[in-house]
């Protein structure tokens, strides 16, 4: 059962917005647990006021002595564990990155969220060092425009295509809609379109969203498969 980990050693760059839209664009077709391991509990703190879907449970009672049997007993009851964590340095999030199909790790579009975002890169490199494992990892740019492409925004992707870095063909986009999933208290879908400008298409923006993370465990468990089978 794949299990998706969200780090990022900045904060702001919009990280829970994408695990929570993530997670409850998963729960529309399956079950899925949020493991809510940032030591504010943004996620923990709006499921206690939403209706949750059917399909979409919060787990926050979680530190470095347990995520390993959080993550383990999530993964035993749902198709799909996505974890929020909070930074890079310390021992939960690399005890988490161990069990992850696929790192999450999101950014905006500055040369500062940049160099923060190699952070995190140079963590799960080092991570692959140690166990000998290649945990699948993709840069999430969020808060971006949807109708300009800033000059700055071009360099950045361009530095990171030219290090080889992954970078999701998805942006999220800067939308009133995702700020307004914690104001209400809502899921994207709950939300009411006369509250919120353009509700249809920051759905669009999550579902594409979605959809290539999806697509990319795919990937990850077919090349998995392969090395297995040339074993």
């Amino acid at each position: 059962m794949p299990t998706v980990a969200f780090i990022s050693p900045k904060g702001g760059v919009g990280k829970t917005t994408a695990a929570l839209l993530l997670a409850s664009e998963v729960a529309r077709g399956a079950k899925v647990t949020v493991i809510d391991a940032d030591p504010n509990h943004p996620i923990h703190a709006w499921s206690r006021g939403a209706t949750l879907p059917e399909n979409l449970s919060v787990v926050a009672n979680v530190d470095e002595d347990n995520i390993l049997d959080r993550v383990e007993e999530a993964a035993a009851q749902t198709p799909f564990v996505i974890v929020d964590l909070e930074g890079t340095a310390a021992k939960i999030v690399l005890l988490a990155v161990s069990q992850a199909d696929l790192v999450i790790i999101p950014m905006q579009g500055s040369q500062l969220d940049a160099e923060q975002a190699g952070r995190a890169i140079k963590v799960l490199k080092q991570h692959e060092k140690m166990t000998g494992r290649a945990v699948p990892f993709g840069v999430l740019l969020t808060r971006t425009s949807p109708i300009i492409r800033t000059r700055t925004m071009g360099h950045i992707q361009s530095g990171l295509n030219d290090a080889g870095v992954p970078v999701f063909t998805t942006q999220l986009h800067e939308r009133e809609a995702f700020r307004a999933i914690f104001s209400f208290q809502k899921t994207l879908e709950d939300l009411d379109e006369k509250d919120v400008p353009n509700l249809d298409k920051a759905i669009v923006n999550a579902e594409q969203f979605a959809v290539e993370v999806i697509e990319r465990l795919r990937q990850g468990r077919n090349a998995t498969a392969t090395k297995t089978e040339m074993a």
